[in-house]
Formats: C-alpha cells, structure tokens, sequence
C-alpha cells in the first residue's frame, strides 16, 4: 500500500495498525476517567489542508469515547449576527467545561489560512487576528485548558489523489465542496499563509504540533498518542501507547526549517 512518501514510501499494513491502534484507544478510555475525577479540560484544535484527514482522525479518536463528554466542534459559516461580534466569542461557546474534551475541525485559524486566501476577510483583519490569537490562547493555557494545536500536512499529490477518490466515490462525495476546488490552485497562497501562521501563533505556552498526514493511520495513532503522553493517569502503559515517531511529528520551528516550501 503506497502512502505517497512523506516519509514513508508504504502506509502501516492492516495488522499492525490494528493492534496498535487498539492499544493507544483502551489507554484513551482510561484517559477520560482520569479527565472525569480530576475535572481536567482538554481542546484539541485540528487545521490542515483540505482532504489532510482531520475529520477521521477526529473520528478515530472519538471511537470508544463518551460523547456526553467528548465533543465535535465543527462551525459553520458565521451567520449574520456572529460576523458582528468579536471574532473569537462563537468559539468561546465551544469551550470544554469540567471532564471534557473538545476537537475542533477547524477553528479561529480560519482567519489565517482560508480566510485570507480565499479573500473572505481583508489583510488588516488577518494581521490584527495573528496578534490576538495568542492573547487569547493565553488565557485559555492560564485558566487550566490543555491546549493542542495540531497542523495535518500532506503533500499535493496526495490531496489530489485524495480529491479524486471523492469525487468518484458515492459515499464521500458530499466531502468535496467547491472552496475545495478552488484552493486547487492555490497551493502556494495556502503554503504562504500556514507559515506566517506558524510563524505568528506558535508559542511556549501554545505550540503547534505539525503531523505529517499523507499516511492516515500514523498520522491518527501520532495525534492520540501527543495527547495521551501529556497526563499521568491509572493504569497508563507506556508500552501500550507506543512512541512518538519523530518523522511524522514534528515542532513547528522544525517544519518551517526543513519544509516551509511545502
């Protein structure tokens, strides 16, 4: 099974991912206990590119979890009342309260990737957002929120490979809408815009993970298990969880040193 490189020339076979899958997704379950008696929060928030796999990994994570307590965060278009308000205040709604877990399939990062690519905001709106986005992930991160920011990258092949299946596919057709052809030909707009973003929003206090997603099923076990090896929780089994692939999980100093270009 080819993965389209980056970095691996083969997906992880059926087996494997199986049991290592099952493994990570038990020690997810004993997660959310912890997360339910000691009242701890947690946001994850997934960009990417379109088709990058943030809806399944999403989806993967949430398999065997409570969804009282384990939450898609998945917005709209603003309607007409929320384009009047401060730009972070329909997100704020979304915050997780005691025992839960958030995921956000995008986010306020609209603002710094299709937004201004798209031209649905203007410059100075974009500008002014880069400065408040960390202000306000501040208080978020002070007030007790383990916050993960999580940037799937994948190559252009792969997205168009990605594309295509869709489009000739019955089931997942409904995944491909017409902003995503027209960011078609704006690969390098879309590159420009995540590394000022990078550049901008990445902070002691809130990094951004990048995951290199062009292998679905690393690129999910890596998400699960960035969250897991951030607690201390019964029965945690380091075996179980396995490592953090250093080739598929990268800090975002080191993306944009080795792959900005991308």
């Amino acid at each position: 099974m080819e993965s389209g490189g980056y970095p691996y020339s083969r997906k992880l076979d059926d087996e494997q991912y199986a049991d290592e899958l099952l493994g990570v997704q038990k020690q997810l379950v004993l997660l959310q206990s912890h997360l339910a008696k000691n009242g701890d929060r947690i946001m994850l928030v997934f960009e990417g590119r379109d088709a990058a796999g943030k809806g399944g990994t999403i989806k993967t994570y949430l398999a065997n979890l409570n969804p009282r307590y384990n939450i898609i965060a998945a917005l709209p278009k603003p309607n007409d009342r929320e384009s009047t308000q401060w730009y972070f205040q329909r997100y704020v709604d979304w915050l997780p309260a005691a025992g839960e877990t958030v995921l956000f399939d995008r986010s306020w990062y609209n603002r710094a990737g299709v937004e201004p690519v798209m031209g649905f905001c203007k410059p100075e709106q974009t500008a002014e957002f880069l400065i408040e986005a960390p202000r306000f992930e501040r208080m978020l991160v002070a007030d007790g929120i383990h916050l993960h920011k999580i940037w799937l990258d994948i190559g252009r092949e792969m997205q168009l490979k990605r594309f295509h299946d869709r489009r000739h596919d019955p089931l997942k057709v409904w995944k491909l809408s017409p902003i995503d052809m027209e960011a078609l030909p704006r690969w390098q707009a879309y590159s420009k815009a995540r590394n000022t973003m990078l550049e901008e929003t990445d902070t002691d206090y809130a990094p951004w993970t990048i995951v290199r997603a062009n292998d679905k099923r690393r690129a999910r076990l890596s998400v699960i298990r960035l969250v897991l090896s951030g607690f201390d929780y019964a029965g945690k089994d380091e075996k179980q969880i396995g490592q953090i692939d250093p080739q598929i999980v990268l800090t975002a100093k080191d993306f944009l040193a080795h792959y900005s270009g991308t």
